[in-house]
């Protein structure tokens, strides 16, 4: 299998990391992929030129990185980073929410990359940011179990999406989270000590 990718994007770092947290790396390699404006590649794997998109054996793709994890979890042989029961929703809701943030927060900076100056609308960015600031308050009031502590040892992708989320803050918005979230601070270093694939994953800078 092939996993198109690109160095900054936090999607494609919660496939890579479920890849390793899955021990899946000697069947999944990577392969970059211009998304701006898409490669002619990546536009016929993926019709809306986004990633990640995993390339199968049979040549059918899979996107997004929800379906591609959910698929990952599966040939790895089900229910390790996707838990079973009751657990399975609270790991789906605590991902769904991550996402969100990280949704958001892409959203203000595409704002500030593509958007001429003279033509952005701050209303539609302070939206964006408000989104990130009640997720960060929600998870900041009830952050999930550590790294470690379900899924036998493995994070869920609840727990990837956070700190996938969590990383991205740190990237584009220079970890202003830190000053007023000190448990998601330290739920964060937590994943980073038990999870090494999120260090080897880290964007260069």
């Amino acid at each position: 299998m092939l996993l198109r990718t690109s160095p900054f994007s936090p999607f494609v770092r919660m496939a890579l990391i479920a890849i390793d947290v899955l021990g899946l790396t000697d069947r999944v390699g990577a392969q970059p992929a211009t998304v701006m404006p898409p490669d002619p590649e990546l536009a016929r794997q993926n019709p809306l030129g986004k990633i990640p998109v995993l390339v199968l054996d049979d040549g059918r793709t899979l996107y997004d990185s929800r379906v591609i994890i959910d698929y990952l979890d599966h040939a790895a042989g089900g229910g390790l980073i996707i838990p079973a029961g009751a657990a399975r929703y609270e790991a789906l809701r605590v991902q769904a929410l991550a996402i969100g943030m990280i949704e958001a927060a892409v959203l203000q900076v595409y704002e500030a990359r593509y958007r001429p100056e003279e033509r952005r609308h701050q209303p539609w960015v302070d939206a964006q940011a408000a989104k990130v600031a009640a997720g960060l308050a929600a998870f900041e009031e009830t952050p999930p179990p550590c790294p470690g502590a379900s899924c036998h040892g493995r994070p869920d992708v609840g727990q990837i999406a956070l700190a996938c989320a969590l990383g991205y803050l740190d990237l584009r918005f220079d970890g202003a989270w830190r000053q007023s979230h000190p448990r998601l601070v330290s739920w964060l270093a937590a994943f980073d000590k038990a999870v090494p694939a999120f260090e080897a994953t880290r964007p260069a800078t």
